[in-house]
């Protein structure tokens, strides 16, 4: 289920928008509903570390640190 919702935007975002748009991204929705969903891990990844941090039981973590890391 969906449901259709208005939004104001600036004319810097909605351009923005419209040009990953014309570049292959799928529809307005479609470019919007990735930026929310992004943005809700994103959130949500915060809110983890934080309860991990106040936890401070994180030593179970080092190999998927080291394994996951960019450099090495």
């Amino acid at each position: 289920m969906s449901t259709q919702i208005a939004v104001r935007l600036s004319d810097e975002l909605v351009a923005y928008v419209d040009a990953l748009v014309r570049g292959g991204a799928g529809s307005r929705a479609a470019v919007v509903t990735r930026a929310l969903t992004l943005y809700e891990q994103q959130l949500r990844g915060e809110r983890d570390a934080q309860i991990l941090e106040a936890s401070g039981d994180y030593d179970d973590f080092d190999d998927m640190v080291r394994h996951v890391a960019i450099d090495g």
